[in-house]
């Protein structure tokens, strides 16, 4: 997989530790910052609608300026996205996408949450998205955030009074924070919520505009700003080395999947913010002005507060850990105070405070990074203490309750001790991302109510060491983690999982069948555990033969792999379905397929899905064989037309020059290409002597916004944002005598039946009179497009543009698309 330079590891500290993350290893300022957090007793949350929408600078701002505890609420995973790094797209996609925000987070020091909204795709409007979503549920959601969250302050990205003005999601988002804003202090409305974390009246709503909301910034200068916050962002913080800008522009860097890569700045800046809802704030430069954020919002906080500002103000940058006794001393009158939703916050933070500032270590590794359902495992448990202060630990304990170490031991100064223990797992689920353990619909994922708006599944195993500080007994739950060291990166953490004992794959996802000729087709079985045996069946549509019946295996080693062939026949005529192996060992069933996603910017991740691959029976005709195709932002294209018969060749971009070229009978540019491949800016002449001599090149879609080039065409051609969002709207065939939707297959509108997500993006709105314009489509209310698909003759050969989601429609195996693409191969052969 590719790599990625980090550099989250600066921000270790902000926020609790996630699973498969590195142990947070604070410095003594670091340390300070923390303190300064501790002291603030305020929340903020950001709502927006996808990975990536988040202002970093303003959530930066009031986690390290402010020193709020603030979330973002993305409504979406990101799911319906492009990937600029892989070929991973929906929920794969979503996956890379929440882990990239909660590396964001970790950076900016702000925390993680979500709905249960699917990112469904490009919306124009928020009546479809509210549609699709299931508004009552993604409002409960939100209020659910807001009760559980209980943020003083809520500010919106989005703009609730533009409707149809932008992508229905961003003005969905801040629709439902504006509705929620009046639910979540009635305890009637969404009552199951308001019964379990009671409910909740945040002080204040604001919008974060800008110029740009006004049209530009002439008019943003001219506008009433009146009812606008002004607060200045572009601080530098001494303790940390860095800027507000710079964290900012390091937290949006973390979205590398979309290609934000973002450079730091530094100087003033100001973000803008328009007061909506609550009480207006006094002091317009603070957005917690007149709100209590001291310890005296806390009954008998006063007392505590006392302690730790003290300790503040004469913070012991040298040696930390002499300020141990006095934050027991505060811990304890924490602990003894009211239960309260600020008490249960604030000791946990306290708590991992006095470990850092004292040194003391803790950290349960398991010997295996993976277990089955009710597994057990050997575990290696260290605790230090590095300071200088007294400490005994008491016991060690499963999460469950269960002794793993009974006798009392004092630690001695920096001395290791590491007890190897014997675990028997209770824990029978696997470890999944939790909203993709049911199939959900096509715009709400399902989710256990417990975990709903947590970034990811909680570690399935803990262990709880108690130690006495002093007279002071604290219990520190750790997430048992999986560790090894790795020749070129050293110590390398992954996450310690709950597994199936036995996984099972097909590594092509669509199988197309253009003919009624048998294929090969491999089933790979994965042992979770040693010594396993059982049986594989490939389950099939009706009409669909299989041979064998079923296959015996035995595989001797964990994570050894064994690849079952089938031979499968397709019927005479069309025919779509799925291949679903079924392996059984013993008396259970497994039919779940083990992915693996490894990019060093995000932790290593398993993911459980249906073990499927879908067939079709499509009548396709082709002409040529060899097809070229240069790489763009990573799509399966070539994997998909290898499926109908084609020899698909991979072009580096040093090897595009017009001798390299004449082999081949079509050349197929990936989608975004122009966009992602720098050597493309000096490649259109030989590209373009290719067509002129007799070939076909074929561009997919392409941003208007950073293009290499201008010149990606022999004429001229415009981008622009106009897209298709709705899959089932009709298709107008424009010139309906065109050969390429006549030969070597006659297209007609049933070949636009099924497809998924979209019709196409980033439309062409101006061409050369040399181009003809094939298709003509429009979403609901919208007029009509025309510059999905662009043909234009030059020279000897032909030159197409298509914004046609190709890139989604052939990995799902729809067969008209396929027949289209086919006669745009195969026009002028």
């Amino acid at each position: 997989m590719k790599k990625f330079l980090s550099t989250g590891f600066l921000f270790l500290f902000f926020i609790p530790i996630l699973s498969a993350q590195r142990p947070q290893k604070p410095t003594a300022s670091e340390l300070y910052h923390t303190l300064q957090k501790l002291n603030f007793l305020g929340s903020a949350l950001y709502i927006a609608a996808h990975p990536d929408d988040e202002n970093t600078r303003l959530i930066s701002f009031l986690a390290n300026d402010v020193h709020a505890r603030t979330a973002y609420l993305s409504l979406t995973r990101g799911d319906g996205g492009q990937n600029l790094i892989g070929p991973e797209i929906r929920e794969l996609l979503g996956v890379i996408r929440t882990q990239e925000l909660v590396a964001a987070r970790k950076t900016d020091g702000g925390q993680q949450l979500f709905t249960r909204a699917n990112d469904f795709g490009y919306s124009k409007h928020p009546d479809e998205t509210l549609a699709i979503w299931n508004k009552e549920e993604v409002l409960g959601d939100v209020v659910r955030a807001i009760r559980k969250f209980k943020p003083d302050v809520i500010v919106n990205r989005f703009n609730h009074r533009d409707p149809g003005s932008t992508h229905g999601h961003h003005t969905s988002s801040a629709m439902l924070s504006f509705e929620a804003f009046d639910l979540v202090g009635d305890a009637s409305h969404y009552p199951e919520t308001a019964n379990e974390f009671n409910s909740w009246q945040p002080k204040r709503l604001f919008f974060n505009t800008s110029w740009w909301f006004y049209g530009g910034r002439e008019a943003f200068e001219k506008a009433d700003k009146t009812n606008l916050v002004e607060v200045e962002t572009g601080n530098y913080y001494p303790s940390l080395g860095l800027s507000n800008g710079e964290i900012a522009s390091l937290s949006r860097s973390m979205h590398k999947s979309q290609g934000f890569g973002s450079t730091g700045s530094r100087g003033s800046q100001t973000e803008y913010l328009e007061f909506l809802k609550g009480d207006f704030p006094e002091d317009k430069t603070d957005l917690f002005s007149g709100i209590n954020t001291t310890w005296s919002r806390l009954e008998g906080g006063a007392a505590i507060g006392k302690i730790l500002d003290q300790l503040e103000a004469n913070f012991n940058f040298k040696d930390p850990s002499v300020m141990v006794p006095k934050l027991v001393e505060a811990y304890s009158l924490l602990k003894a105070s009211k239960d309260s939703h600020w008490r249960t916050i604030k000791l946990k933070e306290l708590e991992q405070f006095i470990l850092d500032c004292g040194g003391i270590f803790l950290e349960a590794v398991s010997e295996t990074n993976s277990i089955n359902p009710n597994g057990s495992y050997k575990a290696t448990l260290e605790v230090i203490n590095r300071g200088t202060n007294q400490v005994v630990l008491e016991s060690i304990e499963t999460g469950t309750g269960r002794s793993l170490i009974s006798e009392r031991k004092t630690l001695k100064s920096n001395e290791v001790e590491n007890f190897e223990v014997q675990i028997s797992s209770e824990k029978n689920n696997p470890s999944t991302p939790y909203w993709l353990n049911e199939k959900g619909t096509l715009g709400m994922y399902k989710a256990p109510r417990e975990l709903i708006g947590l970034p990811e599944t909680p570690a399935p195993e803990q262990v709880v060491f108690t130690i006495k500080i002093g007279n002071t007994p604290m219990s520190i739950k750790r997430d048992v983690v999986y560790k090894f060291n790795d020749p070129v990166d050293g110590e390398v953490y992954r996450p310690f999982e709950i597994l199936p004992e036995v996984t099972s794959s097909i590594p092509e996802k669509v199988l197309i069948f253009s003919t009624e000729k048998s294929k090969q087709i491999p089933v790979i079985i994965r042992a979770g555990r040693e010594k396993v045996s059982g049986t594989v069946q490939l389950n099939h549509p009706q009409g669909w033969t299989v041979s064998p019946a079923q296959h015996t295996f035995e595989l001797p080693n964990t994570g050894e792999e064994k690849t079952l062939i089938f031979t499968v026949t397709p019927p005479k005529n069309t025919s779509e379905g799925y291949l679903k192996p079924q392996v059984q060992v013993g008396d259970r069933y497994y039919t779940k397929e083990l992915i693996q996603i490894d990019y060093d910017h995000i932790p290593f991740q398993n993911v459980l899905l249906p073990s499927e691959a879908k067939v079709a029976r499509i009548t396709i005709e082709k002409k040529g064989q060899h097809i070229g195709y240069i790489e763009g932002a990573g799509d399966a294209i070539p994997e998909s037309l290898k499926q109908i018969g084609y020899t698909v060749t991979t072009i580096a971009p040093q090897d595009i020059k017009a001798e390299n070229l004449k082999k081949y009978d079509a050349i197929v540019i990936g989608i975004r290409a122009y966009n992602t491949v720098p050597e493309l800016a000096f490649k259109q002449t030989d590209l373009n002597k290719y067509v002129e001599n007799g070939g076909t090149l074929l561009l997919q879609y392409n941003t208007s916004h950073r293009l290499v080039t201008e010149n990606f065409a022999p004429y001229a051609i415009k981008l622009s944002r106009d897209r298709v969002t709705d899959e089932f709207s009709e298709v107008r065939l424009l010139d309906p005598q065109h050969p390429v939707l006549n030969s070597p297959n006659k297209i007609t509108k049933t070949d636009f039946e099924n497809w998924v997500q979209e019709r196409g993006l980033y439309f062409p709105n101006e061409w050369d009179k040399n181009f003809t314009p094939i298709l003509g489509m429009n979403d609901t209310g919208a007029s009509e497009s025309t510059g999905s698909l662009l043909i234009a003759n030059y020279g000897k050969g032909h030159y197409i543009y298509t914004g046609l989601s190709f890139f989604r429609e052939l990995p799902a195996g729809v067969p008209g698309a396929y027949r289209l693409f086919a006669n745009l191969l195969s026009i002028g052969k």
